[in-house]
């Protein structure tokens, strides 16, 4: 497919052109060194030797459950360069979570750090390594030690299972959104192309690598432009500041959360964020309220972006250096036709220009035909969200379809939560619903309706709840009902939930 730059054909020769032009130029840095195009490129391939002597082979499920640090990074590399499909399991679910995504995904080998090992010692048929220094790190550090640097002579399809982003369904359980190496190159392609973006970049992340989505966003896109990926190990306001001012990061990108930390924190000063010309907040809406004190505080606009791990990652940004557009979250990158579908934001690929066909819709849900069907019906990606486009083609979110909960850039999922509230006995209905934080954006809370005589409390619900979720999923207000309204179907009409919070 031809596009305005060459897509690397695979993950393995995303590094070439810097390779060939100035290999010791640096391409990462984390908390554990520097790292140039030339060493990450020999410890991609060490890692793919590893990971074959630990007996993974093409097409199985490696999964990462690891810190923001140099390990995540190679071993995510050294699976493409083998052809496996990675599976990144959020370091912050708690174990139930942990165990169903590999247990859906049928992941054989999962590298982690200690605490994890621990969570998920009776995991059965997954072998798991863990990835750490001394003798908790053995299995993986002598894998490594004892792999050459060599190229791994596998002949990857580049449209064949790469990676799989969990998400959520109406069922409460997480579906996985399966990607090939070809999607995901192509949205850091565009984002270079149209950002004009070179070897100066250097771009900064503090979210979680174990989000597809991130690898996308890090060393796939800067790597295309030849600049220096910064991958943080800090998400606190004073963290994130300093990581920026010492890297000297010209791009970073977050949740409203940390914007609005950045913003109100006294110990950050305004020359803390001296090098950044351009932020980019995702995730969540983020108020303008906060957008203007961050601008005011830093001389840095903030760029609204919207995307998700269908796509995979970003469908639309505010043009680099143009208009904002009050409560709109940009305009389509180049390669996307964003369109509404009976109020619905649908994302296919474009038809003419120099991006015309390039896009492809993710290969499918993993192991789900019908909600594959459903979302891709029409040969377009349905997101679930709602909202229109004005004359000008910015996008403006109106409503989830999905009910998702976004609170400080993490998706939360009602049904989920619903699910897990409904194991307490004596629940006899719960409703969970996002409420408007300024800070977060949204905090979850959970309505709940309990059987006659059942002594159930906030407290209980609250113990069980973090026996079975991640904290952030929690619910941090609950409240009690003798009932809820319904329709005639007898579902619970969420557009009253509201007024049950803002009565209790």
């Amino acid at each position: 497919m031809a596009t305005p730059v060459p897509v690397p054909r695979t993950i393995a020769e995303v590094f070439d052109p810097v390779l060939a032009t100035n290999p010791e130029r640096e391409l990462l840095v984390t908390r554990s060194g520097r790292y140039t195009y030339a060493e990450v490129d020999r410890l991609a391939d060490r890692a793919a030797h590893a990971l074959a002597s630990l007996g993974v082979q093409t097409g199985d499920r490696i999964a990462g459950s690891l810190p923001n640090d140099t390990a995540v990074v190679i071993a995510f590399h050294g699976a493409m360069r083998l052809g496996a499909v990675w599976v990144g399991v959020n370091r912050a679910l708690a174990p139930p979570e942990k165990e169903y995504l590999l247990t859906d995904s049928g992941t054989s080998l999962l590298l982690c750090d200690a605490p994890t090992a621990e969570q998920l010692a009776d995991s059965g048929g997954v072998q798991v390594v863990v990835v750490g220094e001394g003798e908790s790190g053995g299995v993986w550090s002598d894998a490594m030690v004892a792999a050459d640097d060599s190229p791994f002579p596998a002949d990857v399809d580049p449209h064949a299972p790469a990676g799989i982003a969990y998400t959520s369904g109406t069922t409460g359980y997480p579906k996985g959104a399966v990607h090939s190496q070809y999607n995901l190159l192509l949205p850091g392609a565009a984002l270079v192309a149209s950002r004009g973006y070179g070897p100066d970049l250097r771009k900064g992340d503090s979210l979680p690598l174990t989000i597809l989505n991130m690898q996308v966003l890090t060393t796939l896109l800067v790597a295309q432009a030849g600049g220096c990926s910064i991958i943080m190990d800090r998400i606190d306001a004073p963290g994130v500041a300093q990581w920026i001012r010492d890297e000297r990061v010209m791009l970073w990108n977050g949740p409203p959360a940390t914007v609005h930390s950045l913003a109100n924190d006294d110990d950050v000063r305004p020359d803390d964020l001296a090098s950044l010309v351009e932020a980019w907040v995702g995730g969540a809406d983020c108020p303008e309220a906060i957008r203007s004190a961050f601008e005011k505080k830093f001389a840095v606009p903030i760029t609204s972006t919207y995307g998700l791990s269908e796509a995979p990652t970003v469908v639309t940004i505010e043009d680099r250096g143009g208009v904002h557009v009050p409560e709109a979250c940009g305009r389509a990158l180049p390669h996307l036709d964003v369109r509404i579908v009976d109020g619905e934001v649908c994302v296919g690929p474009v038809t003419e220009g120099e991006w015309a066909g390039a896009y492809r819709l993710m290969l499918g849900y993993w192991q789900n035909a019908d909600a594959t069907a459903e979302s891709l019906q029409g040969g377009v990606l349905h997101t679930g969200d709602l909202g229109d486009l004005d004359a000008d083609d910015f996008l403006h979110l109106r409503d989830r379809k999905s009910l998702v909960i976004i609170r400080g850039g993490a998706n939360v999922y009602p049904a989920e939560v619903e699910r897990v509230v409904h194991d307490v006995e004596g629940v006899v209905a719960c409703a969970v619903m996002g409420i408007a934080d300024e800070r977060l954006g949204e905090r979850v809370a959970a309505a709940v309706e309990l059987a006659p005589g059942a002594a159930v409390t906030a407290e209980d619900l609250t113990r069980h709840c973090l026996a079975h979720l991640a904290r952030y999923k929690v619910p941090e207000r609950w409240v009690f009902v003798d009932g809820f309204p319904r329709n005639s179907m007898g579902k619970i009409q969420r557009r009253d939930l509201a007024s049950l919070f803002a009565s209790a």
